[in-house]
């Protein structure tokens, strides 16, 4: 029972970081490793949260989880352990054993596998404009999306809710929400079922009401960020005071997200192309393309472009919005 206790107690006082790094002026740092990308090594600390740190004044560091490896181009290796070697030097143990310079590595970031326990990330943002002049107007938008995956099942829900009012009357109010479930049958393939619904006071089409599902190959989905593409084969219903419209649309959407300078900086878009099978559309794009800075691990500034477009015969609409402000990701 002796025995027992003392390791238990041992067990509480070993250190949770595994990972070390030490610097080129002998400081020493602990913490877990996040990813290197961009000649910045993002380490999680528990004195100071995350910190960044320039790869060149990197003497040596260790890490006991595995981490790919890259060296150049696309190609990554994985290890399974990293061990402090001379100055300037690492060694690498994986499939083979081997010491090589800082200098040559260009890029650390933890394997995601497949099959997980869980996963959940998500950003909610919001911007808020007010004006007083001639008339007060009132404007505000709140746009969300969150993600879970476990095993090879994911679920995407999004949404986005607008309100304006002007001179304390209401002009603009509309708001839409989706969600997609994927099945992965590999590590890249996977197959989506997906519903939207979107609703306008203000519009023409009031209700808006799509059913799609079809195959996507995700690029890649690590630490860094990921890529998805998705075709589907949707069944569209439009309705409004005048009369109700149902057609078949074919989609192609992508999805895209990378961080940028120490994941600092994340960069993301999402676009979608539908080609209605009728005479009347030639095309509707959906798309938008934003850049969130990290204030720390949960608050961000974001800037956003959004750009819808429907082209018919003979014409074009196209709506722009520049968006610029504040939320929070996990």
């Amino acid at each position: 029972m002796r025995v027992l206790i003392a390791l238990f107690f041992l067990i509480l006082a070993a250190p949770a970081w595994a990972d070390t790094v030490w610097l080129d002026n002998g400081d020493r740092l602990s913490g877990e490793i996040i990813l290197l990308d961009g000649g910045k090594l993002a380490l999680k600390t528990k004195y100071a949260g995350q910190v960044l740190i320039d790869w060149k004044d990197i003497d040596t560091l260790s890490s006991d989880k595995p981490l790919l490896v890259r060296l150049s181009g696309f190609d990554n290796e994985r290890s399974e352990r990293l061990s402090a070697a001379g100055s300037g030097m690492v060694r690498v143990q994986g499939e083979r054993e081997y010491t090589l310079p800082l200098a040559q590595i260009k890029r650390l970031v933890p394997p995601r596998p497949l099959l997980e326990d869980r996963l959940w990330e998500g950003n909610l943002d919001a911007k808020l404009d007010m004006k007083r002049n001639q008339n007060d107007v009132d404007e505000w938008k709140l746009k969300g999306n969150t993600r879970v995956e476990h095993g090879r099942w994911r679920h995407v829900l999004s949404g986005e809710l607008e309100r304006e009012t002007k001179n304390d009357r209401k002009v603009e109010d509309n708001w839409e929400l989706e969600y997609d479930l994927d099945r992965f049958f590999t590590e890249h393939w996977f197959w989506r079922v997906g519903v939207e619904q979107a609703e306008d006071e203000f519009e023409t089409v009031d209700r808006q009401r799509i059913v799609g599902t079809g195959p996507g190959y995700r690029f890649w989905d690590d630490e860094l960020g990921r890529f998805d593409l998705i075709g589907q084969f949707n069944r569209v219903r439009l309705e409004s005071d005048v009369a109700d419209l149902a057609f078949n649309t074919t989609s192609l959407e992508l999805d895209y997200k990378r961080l940028l300078w120490g994941t600092r900086l994340e960069f993301y878009a999402n676009a979608q192309l539908q080609i209605p099978h009728i005479e009347e559309i030639d095309y509707v794009l959906d798309s938008e393309f934003g850049l969130r800075y990290r204030l720390n691990q949960w608050a961000r500034l974001s800037l956003l472009y959004e750009l819808d477009q429907l082209r018919a015969p003979g014409q074009t609409v196209s709506d722009r919005h520049y968006l610029i402000g504040i939320g929070v990701g996990w």
